[in-house]
C-alpha cells in the first residue's frame, strides 16, 4: 500500500511485549497493510523516533509514520503521556493515533480520548482474531481514512 503520491506508508508500532509486536508486526505483513513498520519497546523510544533523536535522527531510515499503534503499559514513559506530548506537538498532532492494548479499563478508555486518541483497540485473544483485526486497522488508517494532503 502506498499513498497518493506512491510513497510507502510507515507505521509505528509502540509495543513492549514481544510477542504482541511479532503478532501485529506478521498480521500487517500477512496483509500487505504496510510497507514499512518500525517497532520501538518503550514510550522513550517512541519520542526519540518521532522527534527524530538520537538513533533515530536519520529521516530516510525513520521517517515520520503514517499512523502509531500505542500501547498504554510501557517502561519508561507511559503510552498516555506519549499520546499528550504527540497530540499536543503541532508538527505531530495529525498523526493518527491508535491505542492497541489489552487494558479495557474504563478509566484508560476516557483518559486515552481525552488526550485525543483517534482510536481505542483491545487486542484480542486469539490469534485469528488479532490478525484480522490487524488488517482491518491498516486498511481503515492506511487506505480509506481521509487525511489532510499538508501534514
Amino acid at each position: 500500500m502506498t499513498d497518493l503520491n506512491g510513497e510507502p506508508l510507515h507505521i509505528l508500532l509502540v509495543e513492549d511485549n514481544e510477542d504482541h509486536a511479532e503478532l501485529v508486526i506478521r498480521g500487517m505483513r500477512d496483509q500487505q497493510v504496510a510497507n514499512l513498520i518500525h517497532h520501538v519497546s518503550d514510550g522513550e523510544k517512541a519520542l526519540d523516533y518521532l522527534f527524530s533523536r538520537g538513533a533515530y535522527a536519520d529521516l530516510k531510515q525513520n521517517p515520520r509514520p503514517n499512523l502509531v499503534l500505542l500501547d498504554l503499559r510501557l517502561p519508561r514513559v507511559d503510552g498516555l503521556e506519549v499520546l499528550k506530548i504527540i497530540k499536543s506537538t503541532p508538527e505531530l498532532l495529525r498523526i493518527p493515533v491508535v491505542i492497541l492494548t489489552s487494558s479495557e479499563a474504563e478509566s484508560d478508555i476516557v483518559q486515552s480520548f481525552d488526550h485525543h486518541a483517534n482510536s481505542y483497540v483491545v487486542k484480542p485473544l486469539d490469534f485469528k482474531t488479532f490478525t484480522r483485526l490487524m488488517k482491518d486497522l491498516g486498511f481503515y488508517w492506511l487506505g480509506w481514512n481521509a487525511k489532510p494532503i499538508k501534514e
